[in-house]
């Protein structure tokens, strides 16, 4: 009896043939904690003060723990046929340099299996002393400047200022930046734009990635086609990570129509490249992750009723490498803005 089809065997081939998944962007140095404490903060705390939450897992960890995660990880990912990823690591007060330490030792045991990049997590932002300190070190020690403004925007008010540090270190370092934006699904949020205009005004073009961002959508069709364009502009890219907030509370703010995936269905047919990543893998913060690849890429293909076969092998490869720097960065190419305005009147009749 023949196999019968599916997407995956369908896709999957063609994702081989052009190098394997990319994950870009996850959380290797927390991944499989999970205990009765991780899922009680999951349940009980929201994603601010979970940024809090976990520091007496990180500061209970030792070397050979985090070690332990990210050899764990590694493999998850090599037996999918995972051919590169990118990984952010906490080095603050908290962890202090046993993640990275313990990640660097990971990276060169299986330096011949799989490319490893790493960021630096900025969970306690980049504006407070200390916290800055822990930046200016880790710095040093990726391959990508991570960020998490609203961190800062938060405790000081000072978000846009929080992009400047980040943005100068990198242009300074010749580093690639990768950005939490947008994380709330909701129209009050204006990070994603305000990460294009920052990129803009550093010269760092084609240099910074903006991750998550699934409050794009709460906003009106107007407002995204002119973010749209400020995202091409910039050349700032977008890793969507599906399951990590599939799991987003319903909320009485009023907005369009919408889920809380990146817009992939939108993003794409404009230009704007979109990879992949898992994201946080059986941890406080996504529980239910499970670092499957696949699933990532189904779940976002099906939730934003994408069917463009080229572009989910590109996010699940090509655009992974774009926004690692592991190849030149360029539009996307489902970028047609008649198809893109077809997909608006199919939306609205479906």
């Amino acid at each position: 009896m023949n196999t019968p089809e599916t997407l995956r065997t369908l896709i999957m081939p063609e994702i081989v043939k052009n190098g394997g998944f990319v994950n870009a962007h996850a959380h290797a140095d927390r991944a499989f904690t999970l205990d009765a404490n991780t899922l009680s903060i999951y349940r009980t705390q929201t994603l601010e003060r979970k940024w809090d939450a976990v520091d007496q897992m990180k500061r209970n960890s030792t070397v050979d723990d985090y070690y332990r995660r990210f050899c764990q990880t590694i493999e998850l990912m090599i037996a999918q046929g995972v051919s590169a990823m990118c990984s952010f690591v906490d080095i603050d007060p908290a962890a202090g340099d046993r993640a990275i330490t313990a990640a660097l030792k990971a990276r060169e045991h299986y330096q011949d299996q799989i490319t490893v990049l790493f960021a630096n997590q900025t969970l306690k932002g980049v504006i407070d002393p200390e916290a800055r300190h822990w930046f200016d070190l880790g710095a040093q020690m990726v391959d990508v400047i991570g960020a998490l403004p609203k961190r800062d925007e938060r405790d000081f008010g000072r978000g846009s200022e929080a992009l400047d540090i980040v943005l100068g270190t990198a242009k300074s370092m010749n580093k690639m930046v990768h950005v939490h934006v947008d994380q709330f699904n909701h129209a009050r949020e204006y990070e994603t734009e305000l990460l294009c205009d920052k990129t803009i005004e550093h010269g760092m073009r084609h240099r910074v990635v903006a991750i998550h961002g699934i409050s794009i959508a709460a906003h009106s069709k107007q407002y995204r086609k002119r973010l749209y364009e400020k995202l091409r502009e910039s050349g700032v890219m977008m890793i969507a990570c599906p399951m990590a907030w599939i799991d987003t509370p319903r909320s009485e703010f009023i907005a369009p129509s919408h889920n809380s995936l990146t817009p992939v269905d939108e993003l794409l047919p404009a230009g704007v490249p979109v990879a992949l990543g898992t994201d946080n893998i059986c941890d406080a913060m996504v529980p239910f992750c499970e670092g499957d690849l696949w699933r990532e890429l189904s779940l976002l293909s099906a939730g934003c009723r994408f069917m463009d076969f080229d572009e989910i092998v590109k996010i699940a490869t090509t655009y992974g490498r774009q926004a690692l720097g592991l190849i030149p960065a360029q539009e996307s190419g489902a970028t047609k803005d008649a198809a893109n305005e077809e997909h608006y009147v199919r939306s609205a009749i479906l």
